[in-house]
């Protein structure tokens, strides 16, 4: 019985990945809706995105650390309250400047919770090879909640339950969050906290002036042609991140806390699962970008039918993922190349069907669901992979690291898929230009999932816990 006992406090944590997640891919298929709400603009509305973005990736490693100086429990709750005033914000927003806002703050209290949430899950399961186990789940869960965003994101605006319904998929977030808050004060027990040096405030403000310059530029210079004010941002943003890099040198020498512990980076496996997460993130957002503007604009398939297309490919990944989690513990590595592999596989039957002029619902279909599988079967285990080996008191700083490493990713694969893309697209009324655009930008995400199946190859097998 005691086992079970730890799965209602497992599941409070686990609440906090699944907002997060839910929140940054609900917006996607809702914002013209919320545009239309707000009576936004175009620039506007990709800000929806992007703020959420920027503020959830430059506080996720001070987010981690935090927990670490002011207690767990005390900073998931904290995060998680602030969550849901956030979101209560977003619904009752009234101006894009507001909405914006409320967005960013969100971004930055998931920051906070988030890698508290997967702290306790090594004093909540500290037998490593049910922790294995558990790291597959939370991560299984993580890629359930993008799949049930998008959808929700399609489905509630069009709900007409309330005038603006758009507004609703940020209002859903306020009783899950206050639920969390209510049971996570009586079942979630504090973790031991760091008290004798100080917090490292100027590495934080470093940080989120590093990350901040570099991914809002990477997320709209493409799409504005690169722009001047965009490469000055990411020449500062190399400059900020070489006076963080000193800094934090200097912080060692000084005999107090970096924000972040360059000994985390000797465990191997946590080298080598943030390498592989790399080339794999950079596929991830890229893949929905380039694949939901070749459906609709290229090929002239509805927004809805769209929307039901991509509800099978989640459909093929939660199915893969509830199969495949509970294998990581035994196969490792050996899961994540399946995974790879069926997606390279997948994004190969992309390039010769989505090139037809009008491609059959059922081929569609089979090849996002299939796409879908290979997603279910890898993403789970990435974390997995990463953290499997790190300490207890560890975790915190180390999944802020993988996360945010998650982020940047991301925004690095829709710079430069996204800009393949578009660069190619000369004439964007003439479908062959979107044939060959697709091509070049499906191949760049095929090349990275090679580079993935070659390092989970290089990387020393699993032993078996």
């Amino acid at each position: 019985m005691k086992k079970y006992s730890n799965w209602l406090p497992f599941l409070i944590a686990c609440s906090a990945i699944f907002l997060s997640v839910l929140d940054l891919f609900i917006v996607n298929v809702a914002l013209p809706s919320i545009r239309t709400g707000i009576k936004g603009t175009h620039a506007e509305m990709q800000l929806v995105i992007v703020m959420y973005i920027i503020g959830y990736a430059s506080f996720l490693i001070t987010g981690g650390r935090a927990g670490e100086y002011f207690g767990k429990k005390k900073v998931f709750l904290s995060g998680m309250l602030i969550f849901t005033i956030a979101s209560l914000s977003c619904g009752l927003s009234q101006s894009a400047i507001q909405l914006n806002a409320a967005r960013f703050v969100q971004g930055i209290s998931s920051a906070f919770m988030v890698p508290q949430g997967i702290a306790f899950i090594p004093g909540l399961f500290p037998d490593q090879k049910e922790r294995v186990r558990m790291l597959g789940i939370y991560g299984s869960i993580a890629g359930t909640a993008s799949v049930i965003g998008q959808f929700l994101g399609g489905l509630i605006p069009d709900l007409g339950i309330v005038q603006q319904s758009w507004r609703l998929i940020f209002l859903i977030n306020v009783p899950v969050g206050l639920t969390a808050v209510v049971l996570g004060l009586k079942y979630l027990k504090e973790l031991p906290v760091k008290t004798s040096r100080k917090f490292d405030f100027i590495g934080s403000l470093l940080l989120m002036l590093t990350l901040t310059f570099l991914i809002y530029p990477l997320i709209q210079g493409w799409e504005l042609g690169w722009p001047l004010w965009s490469l000055s941002m990411l020449f500062l943003s190399l400059v900020f991140s070489v006076i963080f890099i000193n800094y934090q040198r200097l912080t060692i020498k000084t005999g107090n806390s970096p924000l972040i512990s360059i000994g985390l980076f000797k465990n191997s496996d946590f080298r080598m699962g943030l390498l592989i997460s790399l080339f794999y993130y950079l596929v991830q957002d890229s893949y929905f970008l380039i694949n939901t503007v070749n459906l609709q604009s290229g090929l002239g398939i509805s927004s809805a039918h769209t929307g039901m297309y991509f509800v099978c490919q989640g459909l093929g990944y939660v199915m893969a993922s509830m199969f495949f989690t509970p294998l990581v513990a035994r196969y490792g590595k050996f899961i994540s190349l399946t995974g790879s592999i069926i997606m390279i596989v997948a994004l190969v039957f992309h390039l010769f069907l989505f090139n037809l002029s009008a491609p059959a619902p059922f081929y569609i279909v089979m090849v996002l669901f299939t796409y879908g599988i290979g997603c279910g079967t890898i993403l789970p285990s990435l974390m997995t992979i990463s953290l499997k080996s790190t300490s207890e008191n560890q975790m915190g700083a180390s999944s802020g690291i993988y996360l945010t490493l998650q982020q940047v990713s991301v925004a690095i694969g829709v710079a430069v898929v996204g800009g393949v893309f578009f660069g190619k697209l000369h004439c964007p009324n003439v479908a062959s230009q979107f044939s060959v655009a697709y091509q070049w930008a499906t191949l760049l995400d095929i090349g990275f999932l090679v580079i993935v199946s070659v390092l989970l190859l290089l990387m020393p097998k699993t032993k078996k816990v």
